[in-house]
Protein backbone atom coordinates (compact mmCIF):
# COMPACT_ATOMS: atom_id res chain seq x y z
CA UNK A 1 0.00 0.00 0.00
CA UNK A 2 1.12 3.44 -1.12
CA UNK A 3 1.58 6.03 2.33
CA UNK A 4 0.77 9.02 2.23
CA UNK A 5 4.52 11.36 3.59
CA UNK A 6 4.02 13.43 6.41
CA UNK A 7 6.23 16.81 7.58
CA UNK A 8 5.58 17.32 10.85
CA UNK A 9 5.78 21.29 10.95
CA UNK A 10 5.68 22.62 14.72
CA UNK A 11 6.93 19.99 17.16
CA UNK A 12 5.55 21.21 20.41
CA UNK A 13 3.74 18.63 22.83
CA UNK A 14 0.81 18.04 20.88
CA UNK A 15 3.29 16.79 17.88
CA UNK A 16 5.31 14.74 20.61
CA UNK A 17 2.32 14.01 22.50
CA UNK A 18 -0.13 12.86 20.20
CA UNK A 19 0.49 12.62 16.19
CA UNK A 20 3.90 11.38 16.25
CA UNK A 21 3.59 8.43 17.99
CA UNK A 22 0.27 7.95 15.96
CA UNK A 23 1.20 7.51 12.57
CA UNK A 24 2.91 4.28 12.47
CA UNK A 25 -0.33 3.06 14.00
CA UNK A 26 -2.38 4.14 10.54
CA UNK A 27 -0.72 1.57 8.15
CA UNK A 28 -1.23 4.20 5.57
CA UNK A 29 0.78 6.81 6.79
CA UNK A 30 4.21 8.09 7.25
CA UNK A 31 6.68 10.78 8.57
CA UNK A 32 9.31 12.10 6.25
CA UNK A 33 10.35 14.92 7.33
CA UNK A 34 10.20 17.75 10.97
CA UNK A 35 9.89 21.26 10.68
CA UNK A 36 11.14 22.78 13.58
CA UNK A 37 12.48 25.96 15.94
CA UNK A 38 14.57 23.74 17.53
CA UNK A 39 17.39 21.30 15.74
CA UNK A 40 18.56 19.33 18.78
CA UNK A 41 15.14 18.20 19.64
CA UNK A 42 14.27 18.19 16.15
CA UNK A 43 17.27 15.70 16.14
CA UNK A 44 16.36 13.27 18.33
CA UNK A 45 12.66 12.98 17.46
CA UNK A 46 14.16 12.07 14.20
CA UNK A 47 16.28 9.22 15.24
CA UNK A 48 14.05 8.23 17.75
CA UNK A 49 10.82 7.59 14.76
CA UNK A 50 13.55 7.34 11.57
CA UNK A 51 12.32 10.32 9.97
CA UNK A 52 14.57 11.43 7.03
CA UNK A 53 14.87 15.21 6.93
CA UNK A 54 14.90 18.05 8.93
CA UNK A 55 14.67 21.65 8.39
CA UNK A 56 14.50 24.81 10.02
CA UNK A 57 11.48 27.37 9.15
CA UNK A 58 13.81 29.52 6.92
CA UNK A 59 13.79 26.35 5.01
CA UNK A 60 10.29 25.42 4.57
CA UNK A 61 10.06 26.44 1.40
CA UNK A 62 13.03 24.21 0.56
CA UNK A 63 11.40 21.49 2.11
CA UNK A 64 7.99 21.57 0.41
CA UNK A 65 10.14 22.02 -2.94
CA UNK A 66 12.22 18.64 -2.55
CA UNK A 67 9.74 16.21 -3.20
CA UNK A 68 9.78 14.37 0.11
CA UNK A 69 6.90 15.08 1.48
CA UNK A 70 2.80 14.35 0.08
CA UNK A 71 1.13 16.37 2.90
CA UNK A 72 1.65 18.50 5.96
CA UNK A 73 0.95 18.23 9.83
CA UNK A 74 0.39 22.19 10.67
CA UNK A 75 1.06 22.34 14.55
CA UNK A 76 1.94 26.03 15.00
CA UNK A 77 0.56 28.70 17.20
CA UNK A 78 -2.66 29.40 15.85
CA UNK A 79 -1.48 33.08 14.68
CA UNK A 80 0.96 30.87 12.19
CA UNK A 81 -1.59 28.06 11.14
CA UNK A 82 -2.43 30.31 7.76
CA UNK A 83 0.67 31.31 6.58
CA UNK A 84 2.17 27.76 6.65
CA UNK A 85 -1.02 25.96 5.12
CA UNK A 86 -1.06 28.45 2.60
CA UNK A 87 2.34 28.14 1.25
CA UNK A 88 2.38 24.30 1.51
CA UNK A 89 -0.91 23.96 -0.71
CA UNK A 90 0.57 26.67 -3.14
CA UNK A 91 3.16 23.68 -3.47
CA UNK A 92 1.14 21.41 -4.28
CA UNK A 93 0.86 20.05 -0.59
CA UNK A 94 -1.93 18.28 1.23
CA UNK A 95 -2.71 20.07 4.05
CA UNK A 96 -3.67 18.85 8.17
CA UNK A 97 -4.00 22.02 10.63
CA UNK A 98 -4.35 22.21 14.19
CA UNK A 99 -8.07 23.57 15.18
CA UNK A 100 -8.63 26.31 15.33
CA UNK A 101 -8.13 26.37 11.28
CA UNK A 102 -6.87 30.35 11.60
CA UNK A 103 -7.34 33.63 13.79
CA UNK A 104 -10.11 35.49 11.10
CA UNK A 105 -13.14 34.24 8.23
CA UNK A 106 -10.28 36.40 5.98
CA UNK A 107 -7.50 33.90 7.11
CA UNK A 108 -9.54 31.00 6.45
CA UNK A 109 -10.53 31.82 3.24
CA UNK A 110 -7.59 32.82 2.11
CA UNK A 111 -6.73 28.88 3.04
CA UNK A 112 -9.37 27.63 1.31
CA UNK A 113 -9.03 29.51 -1.98
CA UNK A 114 -5.30 28.00 -1.54
CA UNK A 115 -6.03 24.55 -1.41
CA UNK A 116 -8.96 24.98 -4.16
CA UNK A 117 -6.43 26.69 -6.67
CA UNK A 118 -4.10 23.95 -6.61
CA UNK A 119 -6.36 20.78 -5.94
CA UNK A 120 -5.62 19.79 -2.58
CA UNK A 121 -6.92 18.97 0.19
CA UNK A 122 -7.70 21.13 3.39
CA UNK A 123 -9.04 19.30 6.20
CA UNK A 124 -9.13 21.05 10.18
CA UNK A 125 -7.86 18.27 12.79
CA UNK A 126 -11.28 17.43 14.34
CA UNK A 127 -9.99 14.14 16.03
CA UNK A 128 -13.12 13.35 17.41
CA UNK A 129 -15.06 13.04 13.83
CA UNK A 130 -13.14 10.38 13.39
CA UNK A 131 -14.22 8.48 16.72
CA UNK A 132 -16.71 5.56 17.08
CA UNK A 133 -18.55 6.59 20.11
CA UNK A 134 -18.61 10.29 19.26
CA UNK A 135 -19.98 9.06 15.81
CA UNK A 136 -22.23 6.71 17.57
CA UNK A 137 -24.15 9.46 19.44
CA UNK A 138 -24.45 11.37 16.98
CA UNK A 139 -26.53 8.63 15.08
CA UNK A 140 -28.27 7.70 18.02
CA UNK A 141 -29.56 11.54 18.21
CA UNK A 142 -30.29 11.61 14.31
CA UNK A 143 -32.47 8.27 14.47
CA UNK A 144 -34.26 9.84 17.21
CA UNK A 145 -33.31 7.89 20.34
CA UNK A 146 -33.89 11.06 22.22
CA UNK A 147 -36.80 12.29 20.50
CA UNK A 148 -35.67 15.68 19.44
CA UNK A 149 -32.49 17.25 20.41
CA UNK A 150 -33.09 20.30 22.08
CA UNK A 151 -30.53 21.73 24.92
CA UNK A 152 -26.47 20.90 24.53
CA UNK A 153 -24.23 21.50 28.07
CA UNK A 154 -20.72 21.02 28.46
CA UNK A 155 -18.05 21.79 30.45
CA UNK A 156 -14.52 21.08 29.75
CA UNK A 157 -11.64 22.44 32.10
CA UNK A 158 -8.02 21.59 33.40
CA UNK A 159 -5.03 23.56 34.98
CA UNK A 160 -3.18 25.53 32.69
CA UNK A 161 0.74 25.35 33.10
CA UNK A 162 2.12 28.85 32.78
CA UNK A 163 4.67 28.61 30.44
CA UNK A 164 1.71 27.40 27.77
CA UNK A 165 1.59 29.36 24.43
CA UNK A 166 -2.14 29.43 24.54
CA UNK A 167 -2.03 32.18 27.62
CA UNK A 168 -0.95 34.60 25.09
CA UNK A 169 -3.14 37.00 23.35
CA UNK A 170 -0.38 37.75 20.10
CA UNK A 171 -1.24 33.74 18.88
CA UNK A 172 -5.04 33.82 19.68
CA UNK A 173 -4.90 32.01 22.57
CA UNK A 174 -7.80 31.54 25.04
CA UNK A 175 -9.90 28.53 26.69
CA UNK A 176 -12.13 29.46 23.84
CA UNK A 177 -9.67 28.74 21.35
CA UNK A 178 -8.03 25.28 23.00
CA UNK A 179 -10.94 23.65 24.39
CA UNK A 180 -14.36 25.46 23.94
CA UNK A 181 -13.74 24.72 20.33
CA UNK A 182 -14.49 21.33 21.00
CA UNK A 183 -17.88 22.23 22.82
CA UNK A 184 -19.12 24.64 20.32
CA UNK A 185 -18.06 22.06 17.73
CA UNK A 186 -19.91 19.11 19.34
CA UNK A 187 -23.03 21.12 19.53
CA UNK A 188 -22.94 22.13 16.33
CA UNK A 189 -23.12 18.60 14.76
CA UNK A 190 -25.46 17.43 17.43
CA UNK A 191 -27.74 20.01 16.01
CA UNK A 192 -26.87 19.57 12.66
CA UNK A 193 -27.20 23.17 12.18
CA UNK A 194 -25.31 26.22 12.58
CA UNK A 195 -25.60 28.68 15.62
CA UNK A 196 -28.00 31.68 14.86
CA UNK A 197 -26.94 34.26 18.34
CA UNK A 198 -24.40 34.09 20.69
CA UNK A 199 -24.59 35.47 24.40
CA UNK A 200 -21.06 34.95 25.94
CA UNK A 201 -19.57 36.29 29.46
CA UNK A 202 -15.02 36.23 30.62
CA UNK A 203 -14.17 35.76 33.99
CA UNK A 204 -10.98 35.11 36.39
CA UNK A 205 -9.36 35.11 39.08
CA UNK A 206 -7.34 38.53 38.86
CA UNK A 207 -4.63 37.37 41.44
CA UNK A 208 -3.61 34.83 38.87
CA UNK A 209 -0.24 35.53 37.08
CA UNK A 210 -1.49 32.87 34.05
CA UNK A 211 -4.52 34.88 33.12
CA UNK A 212 -2.62 38.84 32.17
CA UNK A 213 -3.28 38.33 28.79
CA UNK A 214 -6.73 35.91 28.57
CA UNK A 215 -9.30 35.10 30.53
CA UNK A 216 -9.30 32.13 32.87
CA UNK A 217 -12.80 30.84 31.88
CA UNK A 218 -15.80 31.87 29.11
CA UNK A 219 -19.22 31.07 29.33
CA UNK A 220 -21.13 30.75 26.00
CA UNK A 221 -24.88 30.80 24.97
CA UNK A 222 -25.45 29.69 21.48
CA UNK A 223 -28.89 30.24 20.20
CA UNK A 224 -29.98 27.61 17.39
CA UNK A 225 -32.69 28.12 15.17
CA UNK A 226 -36.11 26.46 16.38
CA UNK A 227 -35.77 27.36 19.60
CA UNK A 228 -33.03 25.16 20.58
CA UNK A 229 -30.09 26.09 22.69
CA UNK A 230 -26.26 24.89 23.48
CA UNK A 231 -24.42 26.02 26.31
CA UNK A 232 -20.68 25.56 27.89
CA UNK A 233 -18.00 26.45 30.17
CA UNK A 234 -14.50 26.46 29.02
CA UNK A 235 -11.76 27.21 31.53
CA UNK A 236 -7.69 27.27 32.17
CA UNK A 237 -8.36 27.18 36.06
CA UNK A 238 -10.68 24.22 37.36
CA UNK A 239 -10.01 20.47 37.40
CA UNK A 240 -10.35 18.35 34.77
CA UNK A 241 -13.56 17.80 33.48
CA UNK A 242 -14.53 16.89 29.99
CA UNK A 243 -18.39 16.03 29.02
CA UNK A 244 -21.76 16.79 27.00
CA UNK A 245 -24.82 16.25 27.73
CA UNK A 246 -27.98 16.34 24.81
CA UNK A 247 -31.64 16.25 26.03
CA UNK A 248 -34.11 15.53 23.83
CA UNK A 249 -37.81 15.76 24.32
CA UNK A 250 -37.80 12.04 24.98
CA UNK A 251 -34.45 11.62 26.35
CA UNK A 252 -30.59 12.60 26.94
CA UNK A 253 -27.33 11.24 25.97
CA UNK A 254 -23.79 12.38 27.99
CA UNK A 255 -20.55 11.30 26.50
CA UNK A 256 -18.52 11.74 29.91
CA UNK A 257 -15.61 11.67 29.21
CA UNK A 258 -16.15 13.66 25.74
CA UNK A 259 -13.36 14.93 24.54
CA UNK A 260 -9.78 14.47 25.89
CA UNK A 261 -7.51 12.30 23.63
CA UNK A 262 -5.93 10.66 26.61
CA UNK A 263 -9.16 8.48 27.79
CA UNK A 264 -11.43 6.79 26.27
CA UNK A 265 -14.97 8.38 25.17
CA UNK A 266 -17.65 6.88 26.89
CA UNK A 267 -21.96 7.43 26.22
CA UNK A 268 -24.53 6.21 28.14
CA UNK A 269 -28.20 6.88 26.95
CA UNK A 270 -31.21 7.37 29.06
CA UNK A 271 -34.51 6.88 27.82
CA UNK A 272 -36.95 8.11 30.73
CA UNK A 273 -35.64 6.48 33.97
CA UNK A 274 -33.93 4.00 32.14
CA UNK A 275 -30.32 3.58 30.70
CA UNK A 276 -31.04 1.89 27.70
CA UNK A 277 -27.58 1.87 26.30
CA UNK A 278 -23.62 2.33 27.48
CA UNK A 279 -20.92 2.38 25.11
CA UNK A 280 -17.10 3.24 25.86
CA UNK A 281 -14.39 3.61 22.74
CA UNK A 282 -12.45 0.65 21.84
CA UNK A 283 -9.32 1.75 22.86
CA UNK A 284 -8.73 3.88 19.68
CA UNK A 285 -6.19 6.32 19.01
CA UNK A 286 -7.45 9.98 18.02
CA UNK A 287 -4.38 11.46 16.40
CA UNK A 288 -3.60 7.66 14.57
CA UNK A 289 -7.47 7.72 13.32
CA UNK A 290 -7.85 11.53 11.82
CA UNK A 291 -4.20 10.74 10.45
CA UNK A 292 -5.43 7.59 8.68
CA UNK A 293 -8.80 8.75 7.60
CA UNK A 294 -7.31 12.13 5.49
CA UNK A 295 -4.71 9.70 3.96
CA UNK A 296 -7.61 7.74 2.74
CA UNK A 297 -9.02 11.17 1.66
CA UNK A 298 -5.98 11.91 -0.44
CA UNK A 299 -5.28 8.06 -1.14
CA UNK A 300 -8.93 7.97 -2.90
CA UNK A 301 -9.56 11.75 -4.10
CA UNK A 302 -12.45 12.08 -1.59
CA UNK A 303 -12.93 15.56 -0.08
CA UNK A 304 -12.31 15.37 3.65
CA UNK A 305 -15.47 16.06 5.64
CA UNK A 306 -13.52 18.40 8.39
CA UNK A 307 -12.48 20.71 5.10
CA UNK A 308 -11.61 24.25 5.48
CA UNK A 309 -15.29 25.21 5.58
CA UNK A 310 -15.77 23.25 8.70
CA UNK A 311 -13.08 24.98 10.28
CA UNK A 312 -14.44 28.22 9.16
CA UNK A 313 -17.67 27.49 10.74
CA UNK A 314 -16.11 27.53 14.04
CA UNK A 315 -14.01 30.52 13.58
CA UNK A 316 -16.68 32.49 12.80
CA UNK A 317 -19.06 31.73 15.74
CA UNK A 318 -15.68 31.74 18.18
CA UNK A 319 -15.33 35.65 16.81
CA UNK A 320 -19.06 36.22 17.34
CA UNK A 321 -19.07 34.87 20.92
CA UNK A 322 -16.09 37.15 21.13
CA UNK A 323 -17.91 39.94 20.25
CA UNK A 324 -20.53 39.22 22.42
CA UNK A 325 -17.98 38.78 25.68
CA UNK A 326 -16.71 41.81 24.83
CA UNK A 327 -19.63 44.23 24.47
CA UNK A 328 -22.35 42.23 26.74
CA UNK A 329 -24.95 42.38 23.31
CA UNK A 330 -25.55 39.34 21.58
CA UNK A 331 -24.40 38.54 18.45
CA UNK A 332 -25.90 37.12 15.21
CA UNK A 333 -23.49 34.27 12.97
CA UNK A 334 -24.35 33.41 9.84
CA UNK A 335 -22.97 30.46 8.56
CA UNK A 336 -24.15 28.32 5.64
CA UNK A 337 -25.38 24.81 6.56
CA UNK A 338 -22.46 21.86 6.74
CA UNK A 339 -23.76 19.44 3.66
CA UNK A 340 -21.68 16.48 5.97
CA UNK A 341 -21.37 15.96 9.47
CA UNK A 342 -19.37 12.60 10.99
CA UNK A 343 -21.00 9.58 10.02
CA UNK A 344 -19.94 6.02 10.11
CA UNK A 345 -17.80 6.92 6.56
CA UNK A 346 -15.37 8.51 8.84
CA UNK A 347 -14.63 5.91 11.59
CA UNK A 348 -10.99 4.72 11.79
CA UNK A 349 -10.17 2.26 14.04
CA UNK A 350 -6.55 2.55 14.87
CA UNK A 351 -4.39 1.58 17.69
CA UNK A 352 -3.04 3.29 20.78
CA UNK A 353 0.74 2.94 21.55
CA UNK A 354 3.26 3.63 24.76
CA UNK A 355 5.63 4.55 22.23
CA UNK A 356 6.64 8.11 22.46
CA UNK A 357 9.43 10.64 22.99
CA UNK A 358 8.42 13.90 25.07
CA UNK A 359 11.55 16.46 25.28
Amino acid sequence: MRKIRYAVVGTGWISQQAFMPAVAQTGNSEMTAIVSGNPDNAAKLAAFYGIESIYGYDAYDEMLAAGAVDAVYVALPNSLHAEYAIRAARAGKHVLVEKPLATTVEECEAMIAAAEETGVWLMTAYRLHNDPVTVEALERIRAGAIGEPRLFTSVFSFQSALDNHRLKAEHWGGPLQDIGVYCLNAARHVFGAEPIEAIAMKGQDEGDPRFTEVEETIAVTLRFSGGRFAQFLASFGAEVTDFYRVIGTKGEIVVDPGFRLETDTAMRLRQGEETVEQEVSPQVDHFGAQTAYFSDCILNGTRPEADGSEGLADVRAMLAIERAAATGQPQRIETPPRPRHPAQDTIRLVPRTDRRLLL
